[in-house]
């Protein structure tokens, strides 16, 4: 009878093993959260790219009406395809709460938050699918701060307007999201 449950707590030793060699490995839960901002960017690229091979393709030119023209058929392009975006499709809480953390102690360092509010346009009224106003300046992102965010993709970026930090689309002039009050 010993030699019999011996065995069973062998078996149930042994299954218990390959059971937890089957299942996932500890995920990083910075890493996931970056790996789910870089889906969503790549989301929206692809998205961007689509509308944009959806158009005649733009003949070389020097005239920034022409140049501007062409921004604003492939924003409205972006715009029809993104019908219904709203704040937080690609700044999630979980992944706007992380944000904050990272840009809480660049901003903190000295001479930071005088670059950011040196060209900051600071508050005007935008939305996400939303065009950058033409007047308005474009903020410095300080190089600390840009360091300690996720690398993006060429033709997206980070700006602040006021204490927010926004997504924005450089070919299509467009705001993809954005982070409300993102520093303090």
């Amino acid at each position: 009878m010993n030699r019999f449950l011996a065995v069973i707590a062998l078996a149930t030793l042994v299954y218990a093993s390959a059971v937890s060699a089957l299942q996932k490995p500890a995920v990083n839960p910075q890493a996931a959260l970056l790996l789910d901002f870089k889906e969503r960017i790549d989301k929206y690229v692809d998205l961007r790219n689509k509308a944009d091979d959806s158009a005649p393709p733009l003949k070389k030119t020097a005239e920034p009406a022409e140049i501007r023209a062409a921004q604003d058929a492939l924003g409205e392009r972006v715009g029809a395809a993104r019908t219904g975006a709203k704040r937080g499709e690609i700044f999630t809480p979980e992944i706007t709460a992380y944000f904050r953390r990272l840009l809480k102690p660049e901003v903190k360092e000295a001479g930071t938050k005088e670059i950011i509010k040196d060209d900051n346009p600071g508050n005007f009224p935008f939305k996400v699918n939303g065009k950058y106003p033409e007047k308005e300046p474009l903020s410095t992102v300080p190089p600390n701060v840009l360091a300690s965010l996720p690398k993006l993709p060429k033709d997206i970026e980070y700006r602040f307007v006021g204490k927010h930090l926004i997504l924005r689309d450089v070919r299509a002039n467009l705001i993809i999201d954005y982070i409300p009050n993102a520093i303090s």
